[in-house]
């Protein structure tokens, strides 16, 4: 079924088109390249997978419990809306939930593909150009995967929300080729691994729990690489250039404070703007996904080296700013590690399946005999 008919509001065009600007950049030296970087692209290399296959996508799925979301998690518990619902009208709310959630995961992954190719083409040296190439990969299998359980196990899908194309579109038309590094690996992608992984560890649906572990993989990597290139360059700008930078980062984090609401989702119920507004922002689920969210940004940013006053200051403002001192090697360390240790246990469930299933077929065969 085309994904048209899926939408759940009009998408409008099909088709978003960003003007780019700046410079493609040819490099000439193909001997040299820094040797983090270089294993890291090595490391991106030898972890390619199919989502085809590494992914079980015979498990089934509830399309009205696709999360397994619990009520008090739900922004219209607690409401008197909530109380004239049917439970058919509360499993169609959480439907809609989760097809917003995860086709935003579906359009930020188009714009972290695309910013990855710009990244291919605008950044001067040829060891960033190999990595970004494996990430244009990644974000490739990371959109059709979401794509895929959008359309076979929700049969939902939202258009982009406005604050995140907003987002894009500031960071593919800037000419400045160390601005897709920010706006994707240190923005887009702080908050993607701060979504994936609050659903990762609430859910107790097996299948969106896999994907969302494998596509955490990735993005550990995704984050390392960007603060990699962009720590060595920012040491080499001037104080008015680092500002600028600053101000794209405040700009960008009230971007995806405020496009955490899903008020579009109970626009569709028939609740007006003003009051879906006014309800996500009395969420508790809300409050404490927006606090996760900040604990993969502000580390990243700090340690990039933007940690000027008005940054600092904004971040106090959005009550955030302790979030500076977290763990972020950890964070990403424990991401691969939930990763490798999912496809362990889903092997050796297989390996005892196919034992057993010998076993027994071992066993007819001697009955038979006898």
């Amino acid at each position: 079924m085309p994904t048209y008919d899926l939408y759940a509001n009009d998408p409008g065009d099909p088709h978003w088109q960003v003007p780019a600007s700046g410079a493609a950049r040819f490099s000439w030296e193909y001997d040299e390249g820094r040797d983090r970087l270089l294993a890291l692209y090595q490391k991106g290399k030898d972890k390619q997978w199919d989502g085809q296959k590494r992914i079980d996508w015979d498990l089934e799925v509830d399309p009205y419990d696709p999360l397994g979301t619990p009520e008090e998690a739900m922004t219209l518990y607690g409401t008197r809306h909530w109380d004239r619902m049917t439970e058919r009208d509360k499993g169609e709310l959480r439907q809609h939930f989760a097809s917003w959630q995860f086709s935003q995961f579906l359009h930020g992954e188009q714009g972290a593909m695309i910013c990855a190719a710009r990244i291919v083409e605008s950044v001067p040296d040829l060891d960033a150009k190999f990595y970004s190439a494996t990430q244009t990969m990644d974000e490739a299998r990371h959109a059709e995967i979401y794509a895929r359980f959008l359309h076979e196990k929700i049969q939902l899908v939202y258009p982009i929300n406005d604050n995140l194309q907003s987002l894009l579109g500031d960071t593919l038309r800037d000419s400045r080729w160390d601005v897709p590094y920010l706006g994707m690996q240190v923005l887009i992608e702080g908050l993607a691994l701060a979504a994936f992984g609050m659903i990762r560890d609430t859910t107790d649906k097996p299948l969106p729990k896999q994907i969302l572990a494998y596509v955490m993989q990735d993005e550990a990597r995704h984050v390392a690489f960007g603060r990699m290139a962009l720590r060595d360059y920012y040491k080499q700008l001037t104080d008015a250039e680092l500002r600028e930078r600053e101000e794209f980062v405040i700009e960008g984090c009230h971007l995806m404070r405020d496009r955490l609401r899903g008020v579009e989702v109970l626009e569709n119920f028939g609740i007006p703007r003003a009051e879906a507004e006014e309800l996500s922002e009395r969420s508790e689920f809300l409050q404490l996904f927006r606090q996760l969210l900040f604990s993969r940004i502000v580390p990243c940013v700090k340690d990039i080296g933007l940690w000027g006053k008005r940054l600092q200051q904004a971040y106090v403002d959005m009550g955030v700013f302790e979030m500076g001192n977290s763990n972020l090697d950890l964070l990403m360390a424990q991401d691969e590690e939930i990763a490798e240790k999912l496809d362990a246990e889903r092997f050796a469930a297989e390996e005892r399946e196919r034992v057993a299933e010998v076993e027994e077929a071992i066993k007819e065969g001697r009955s038979l005999a006898g």
